[in-house]
């Protein structure tokens, strides 16, 4: 897995942030399988460096890649930052194993929705990241191959921008999600007025409303976590309008992160996928 963190100014935000993205990359185990033996083909280097004993048997993998890869977008909790995912679960191990690249960001306490103040994580999340990403990294634009997931605050965030624009994601996960909290609430108790496109069930029954049916929607919560109810109300609430809802209750977890590294590794299996990558099933890391 290549990990990079990345720093650079958004346009959208009009500072400085921070991301991390990890692609899949050349493992061990295909390192160590190029040919008859690399080790073998370095030691007939003669003094002067020269690789020509290299040049005869030996077929190396490339990081040059043919195909984009699919890519999940994984929104942080309260009081997390870019770094916390990859801290605290085995994602990067999960994303390699599976072919997809996972790009996480610092959102701060933001609720990743627009503020009066000036944050417009909203708009960043919706249009720059998606905009920065495909012009730096070989990851797919398609919606067939774009998805968003997150925990707790990110579970909120998921779900208004999943629910607001289920055209531009193949599905979406949200773990012990905030769901009926004010976004002001979850930004530190700020006093804004709330947002109707900022509220999951809002958006829920403007969905039931068009019509819109057939979302591929991934919820799961810990029966102790305190939003274990609310969960699981908001959940039967998709179904019954339709979506195409797998929801996950977990007895004997709370709102912690051996749920949660549990839990995404559940989510990148259950992805609806149709890249290029779907067939060649999980790599040996």
């Amino acid at each position: 897995m290549a990990k990079f963190n990345c720093n650079f100014i958004s346009y959208t935000l009009t500072r400085a942030v921070d991301i991390t993205v990890v692609i899949p990359s050349v493992t061990i185990p295909e390192a160590m399988a190029a040919g008859p033996g690399v080790l073998d083909a370095v030691s007939e280097t003669d003094v002067n460096g020269d690789m020509e004993g290299m040049s005869a048997g030996i077929s190396f993998p490339s990081h040059r890649k043919e195909n984009k890869y699919p890519v999940l977008y994984l929104l942080h909790g309260m009081g997390n930052n870019h770094a916390t995912w990859t801290g605290y679960t085995n994602i990067e191990m999960f994303a390699e194993e599976r072919n997809i690249a996972v790009v996480m960001i610092s959102a701060e306490n933001k609720s990743y929705v627009n503020h009066k103040s000036g944050d417009r994580f909203y708009d960043f999340l919706e249009t720059e990241l998606p905009e920065f990403i495909g012009g730096m990294f070989p990851v797919s634009d398609r919606p067939e191959d774009t998805y968003i997931a997150g925990l707790s605050m990110g579970g909120f965030g998921t779900l208004v921008h999943g629910l607001k624009y289920p055209e531009k994601y193949a599905a979406i996960g949200a773990f012990s999600s905030a769901i009926f909290l004010e976004p002001s609430r979850l930004a530190g108790g700020l006093k804004e007025a709330v947002n109707p496109d900022y509220d999951p069930k809002t958006l829920a029954l403007r969905l039931e409303k068009e019509g819109k049916k057939g979302i591929h929607i991934f919820i799961a919560c810990g029966e102790n976590d305190f939003l274990y109810d609310a969960n699981k109300e908001f959940q039967q609430m998709l179904k019954e309008q339709g979506q195409e809802v797998t929801w996950v209750s977990t007895p004997g977890f709370g709102h912690e992160w051996r749920f949660w590294n549990m839990i995404v590794e559940q989510f990148l299996d259950w992805l609806p996928r149709s890249d290029a990558y779907k067939s060649v099933g999980k790599r040996q890391i």
